[in-house]
């Protein structure tokens, strides 16, 4: 795996963790445990898992769109 490619997904993990905050920070505690369901933690944490709300297009709009909606299910305890 190339260098770009790491920085890439370190990118789309943070893009990712940081809309969450954002855009829900009434519900940081729940963001939070939302974060740690996706990634993990410790020896198990993979930033990659958000790899699952990207496309081919690289399109941000639709990759925030599918985390939204993810974690709206999430919420709704649909995950």
């Amino acid at each position: 795996m190339g260098i770009g490619t790491k920085n890439r997904q370190s990118q789309t993990a943070d893009l990712c963790k940081e809309h969450l905050r954002q855009a829900y920070a009434p519900q940081l505690v729940l963001v939070e445990d939302f974060i740690l369901e996706i990634e993990g933690s410790g020896k198990a944490k993979d930033i990659l898992q958000w790899g699952q709300f990207t496309n081919m297009d690289r399109d941000q709009a639709a990759m925030l769109g599918r985390l939204d909606e993810k974690f709206n299910r999430w919420l709704n305890g649909e995950a």
